[in-house]
This record gives structure tokens, C-alpha cells and sequence, in this order.
């Protein structure tokens, strides 16, 4: 009776919020429309196969509906061989159950930019084609040595490919003691990993999201017993788990620091996870985006220890006091007024969250005064972004969409393929500007993973995304390129080089904008490490700063617009002679 129970019960929930969801849609499209016509376009040309990129995310779809194959598979964008030009890693499935890559269908897959709009692949070469069920990627340079480096987190395996320099990786997981083996629960299903910088030594640390205590023979049947159809189980089938915390010793191996550092106190059901200061103490936060259970916030003290604030943050649950689906999720300031906000993605008749930081450590849930509630009741996301899509100077918010095959989905037809969208920000308040964006955006499909950056050094942000079954999507920004930009990518000398963690303020004549170096964006995804701005009219930035992890903090002027900027961290003249030694 009770498994009868619960699916009943939500049944008549969903068929209440899907007639409720139909006439908020119906009654707002007209106004939506109307708002949509005073914002700068947004528009992407879907490249195809002529680009080179072929990969095809399989996830071994089976009837048995194992709780694993709807959550795959994340993409990185980072420059592995330092021409300058961002590279793809897509991240795929294996065969079930052997949970094995027996053959190159399941092969992750490493496609290098050839800087003219076409990719070639150099999986095997590179050797990442990876191990095991896959779900994720993190990418950053955490041993300081000027090539970018590669974690790829998963449900039986996770690998951490060193770049050797020479256009190969080398999987050195278990050396450097990152495997994902919990000491109660062995090898945990990861489903997203994250690099930041918590102690600010100078060494990238690596945070793993886990999601729920899995194996086949836990389980269990959900669905109909007397027709035997089966669909995905509720997360609530299934206990939750901590998340671990590497700290980078510098030598080449990691520590498990998630007890003492009181990550491991807390368990979850984690999905996205993201990184900022979001009480500007000077310290990386971790916000962790679970999956109907209560989120998750990590203030950082700085002396090594993380306290977890979600419920006094107001981000625990939503306005309405909800668990949500939350999925992806990034954690940056939407709105110029400098305190980094949460953008999260959920299913229909959810919603995707707005945190809005109102200071004094404190949220406020602003999904619906930014009219981002009724644009995506309707939705449901996996990974995403906040980026200034159209580069004048208001970040947009961006979804890679699709629904999952539950109770939801088939008794009330929510759309299992969806479209992506783009929420174009017009101050604080977003139109929907999806249709507008392109025809690609326009095809429906299983989405899932997405990352962001300037695949081509034009100045705007592109997109890749995955999907099941289906060729990745490429979408190269085009929107019109009257509106200015400025991209920063920092070089750390006592800071971390990647410069994560650092924060920039940017003073244009059309304003103040603020935004800070970090990968880990939305689901499973590592973007850009490179800051973007979006100036608009504006042909040159009269004021930039950086604050660096390490505290300094560098000023730059008068600085001319549309340009790849470049900058290192300077080293005070009264530093001792090892810290003046930049590293290579």
C-alpha cells in the first residue's frame, strides 16, 4: 500500500500544477512577448557536422530503468594544449552492466579547436577516452604547471588525467588519492566535481558532489507491478551521501580533508555545485544543489573549516518552503550589484530558483519579481549559466533542457525532449528570448550537460551541450557584434595561476559589473576560466580590478575594448625571493 501511496499522491499533485502551469503560461505569453522586443538579440548558429565533433551521448538505456541513466553527462571547454583556442571534452556512458567502456561508442571524447570552426578528435592520442560509467568533468591547472588538467567524476570510477605537456594526460587518480573511495561507502556515485582554492595556499583543491548509496542490487522496482513497466525510481528510494574535500598537499597528492573540514558532516543528494565569496570575507563558498533534499551552503571560516548555512541563507528550500529538483547550478552576481546570486535549474512545475544576495549572508528567492517563474514553469533544466549572452553588460541566463521518464511524464505528457532557452536579463527582470535565439534552439532534444566559452575569440559565448542519443550541439554565439567586450584571463603568481577565486570589478562608462574566476558551472560542466564582460556601447573600460586569492589587489585602467587581455598577478617588491619566483 505505501508504494501504491506515494505515486498516487503524485499524480494528482502533477495533474493540479500541470492545469495551473497551462493558464500562468497562457495568461503571461502576451506580456512576454511584448518585453521581449526592448532587449538586445540573442542569436546562435548551430554548427553541424561540418564541424568535426561527432560525439553521440549514449547512456545504455535499458527497461530495466536503472536509476543511473537518466544523469549523464557533463562537457568541459578548456585550452589542454595552450594555443589559445578552448577545446571540447564530452563525457559519456558505458555499457550496462559491465558499467565498462568495451568499446569506442562509450569512449569519452577530446576534440582540439583547430581556430577555424572545426574540431578534430584526439581522444586516443591524448589518451582520455576514460573508464567506467562517466558523469562529469572538472578541468583546471592544479599543480600550478601551466598546462590544464582533467577530473572526470562517475558511478564506479574517477579519474584524474595530469596534462603531460606534450598533448597526452596520464590518469594518476589513485596516486594522487582522489579516487572517490569513501571510507564507509567505498566508491561513491560522484556526479560533479568542482576546483577551487578553500585555504588560499595557492593550490587548487578539488570538491566531489555525490548523489545517492547505488548498485543494481539496490534498485528497486518503480511503476506499475501488475503491467511490469517500470520508470525511473524518486530520488526518495534512495539514502543520500556526503560530499568529499581533497586538499591539494602541492606535491602531487590530496588529503581527504572532508571530515575535519566538516563537508563530510552533512549528506545530500548532489547534483550541481558551484563556488563563490559570497559573504566577501575573502574565502571560497560552496553551494551543493540537491536533488529533493534540502541544498546545501558551506561558509567558509578561512582557518580550514566549512559551517553549512543553507537554511538561515534562505537557499536551503525555495520562497515557498519547497525541496526542489535542483540540478545545475551557477553562482555569480546576475544583477551588478556585487554580491555573487544562485541561478538553479529543477523540473516543471518547479520553477528555476533565483537566490538573490541581499547581504549579511543572507538570500531572498526572487524567481518570481524577476518573472523567472513563469517563464520556466514549464521547463525543466539540467545544466546551466549565467553569461552575458548579448554583451550589454546584463549577465543572461541560459538552460539545456529536457524532462525524465517518471510518474510526471507519462501520466500528465510533460515533454520528454525540450527545448534549451535563453532568459535574456533586462536589469533584474528576464524575457524569454528563446525563440529569437536561432533555429537550432528551436529543435527539441534530451539535453543534459552544457559549458560556456568563446570558442572562436570573437568576444561572445558560445555553448556546447550534450544529448542522448544525438550528435552534441555546438552553438556559436552571433549575436550582432556592435556591442563591445573585454575577456580577462589571469595568470596567478602567488595565487593559484589559473587565478580561481579571484574577483574582478569592472567600471565602464555604462556602469560597474562584477564577476570572479571559477569553472564549475551547472551540471556536470566546466566552462571558460576566462571572465567575460559585455560592455555594450562601450569602446574602452576606464577602471579594472582584480582582487587575487592572495589578497592583492592590481589596478588597471584606460583599458581598450574588444580583446583577449591577459593578465599576471604581480609580485610586492618586498616579497621574500621564493615568492617573487613565478612559477613556470
Amino acid at each position: 500500500m505505501d508504494a501504491l501511496f506515494g505515486p498516487l499522491t503524485r499524480i494528482y499533485l502533477s495533474l493540479l500544477l500541470a492545469l495551473l502551469g497551462a493558464t500562468l503560461s497562457q495568461s503571461w505569453a502576451a506580456g512576454s512577448q511584448a518585453e521581449g522586443q526592448s532587449v538586445a538579440p540573442v542569436v546562435f548558429e548551430e554548427l553541424g557536422p561540418a564541424s568535426g565533433v561527432d560525439f553521440v551521448l549514449r547512456n545504455s538505456a535499458t527497461p530495466r530503468k536503472y536509476q543511473i541513466e537518466p544523469m549523464i553527462a557533463g562537457v568541459a571547454l578548456f585550452d589542454y594544449d595552450n594555443d589559445g583556442y578552448l577545446d571540447i571534452y564530452l563525457v559519456n556512458g558505458a555499457e550496462i552492466p559491465a558499467l565498462e567502456k568495451t568499446g569506442p561508442l562509450y569512449f569519452n571524447r577530446l576534440y582540439r579547436n583547430q581556430g577555424n570552426g572545426t574540431f578534430r578528435d584526439v581522444t586516443l592520442a591524448a589518451g582520455v577516452q576514460g573508464q567506467g560509467y562517466s558523469m562529469a568533468a572538472g578541468a583546471a591547472d592544479y599543480d600550478n604547471d601551466g598546462w590544464q588538467d582533467l577530473y572526470v567524476a562517475g558511478v564506479n570510477r574517477n579519474q584524474l588525467f595530469r596534462n603531460n605537456g606534450d598533448g597526452t594526460f596520464s590518469d594518476v587518480a589513485a596516486k594522487a588519492g582522489v579516487a572517490g573511495i569513501h571510507p564507509q561507502f567505498g566508491k561513491t556515485w560522484s556526479v560533479a566535481a568542482g576546483w577551487f582554492d578553500y585555504d588560499n595556499d595557492g593550490r587548487l583543491d578539488l570538491f566531489v558532489a555525490n548523489y545517492v548509496v547505488w548498485d543494481f542490487d539496490k534498485d528497486p522496482f518503480c511503476g506499475w507491478e501488475h503491467t511490469q513497466v517500470r520508470i525511473y525510481c524518486h530520488p526518495s528510494y534512495f539514502e543520500p551521501l556526503p560530499n568529499l574535500l581533497y586538499r591539494n598537499n602541492g606535491d602531487g597528492t590530496f588529503t581527504d580533508v572532508s571530515a575535519e573540514s566538516g563537508i563530510g558532516h552533512y549528506v545530500g543528494k548532489g547534483m550541481g555545485v558551484a563556488f563563490a565569496d559570497y559573504d566577501d570575507d575573502g574565502d571560497m563558498d560552496v553551494f551543493v544543489a540537491n536533488d529533493k533534499a534540502r541544498s546545501l551552503l558551506f561558509r567558509n571560516d578561512g582557518k580550514g573549516v566549512f559551517t553549512e548555512r543553507a537554511i538561515p541563507a534562505g537557499v536551503a528550500y525555495n520562497g515557498d518552503g519547497r525541496m526542489l529538483s535542483c540540478m545545475g547550478v551557477d553562482f555569480r552576481d546576475i544583477d551588478n550589484d556585487g554580491r555573487p546570486d544562485l541561478f538553479i535549474t529543477a523540473l516543471t512545475n518547479e520553477t528555476f530558483p533565483y537566490y538573490h544576495n541581499e547581504g549579511g549572508g543572507i538570500f531572498d528567492d526572487f524567481t518570481r519579481r524577476s518573472e523567472l517563474a513563469r517563464l520556466s514553469i514549464t521547463m525543466s533544466g539540467w545544466s546551466n549559466g549565467i553569461y552575458d549572452l548579448n554583451n550589454d553588460g546584463w549577465k543572461d541566463l541560459f538552460s539545456a533542457n529536457s524532462y525524465i521518464e517518471d510518474i510526471d511524464h507519462i501520466i500528465t505528457n510533460y515533454p520528454y525532449r525540450q527545448r534549451n532557452a535563453v532568459f535574456a536579463n533586462r536589469g533584474g527582470r528576464f524575457v524569454d528570448h528563446s525563440s529569437g535565439a536561432g533555429a537550432g534552439f528551436q529543435t527539441a532534444g534530451a539535453h543534459r550537460g552544457c559549458a560556456f566559452g568563446d570558442l572562436d575569440n570573437d568576444g561572445r559565448v558560445d555553448v556546447v551541450a550534450t544529448r542522448f542519443d544525438e550528435p552534441a550541439r555546438i552553438f556559436r554565439n552571433v549575436s550582432p557584434a556592435s556591442q563591445h567586450w573585454l575577456l580577462v584571463e589571469l595568470v596567478g603568481a602567488r595565487s593559484n595561476r589559473d587565478g580561481i577565486g579571484a574577483k574582478l570589478v569592472l567600471e565602464s562608462s555604462g556602469g560597474v559589473q562584477h564577476n570572479h574566476v571559477t569553472t564549475s558551472v551547472g551540471y556536470g560542466g566546466s566552462s571558460d576560466r576566462r571572465v567575460h564582460f559585455g560592455l555594450g556601447p562601450d569602446e574602452s573600460v576606464k577602471r579594472l580590478e582584480i582582487r587575487w586569492p592572495s589578497g592583492i589587489r592590481q589596478h588597471l585602467r584606460d583599458v581598450p575594448a574588444n580583446q583577449v587581455l591577459r593578465v599576471e598577478e604581480p609580485i610586492p617588491a618586498n616579497a621574500r625571493p621564493e615568492a617573487r619566483t613565478r612559477r613556470p
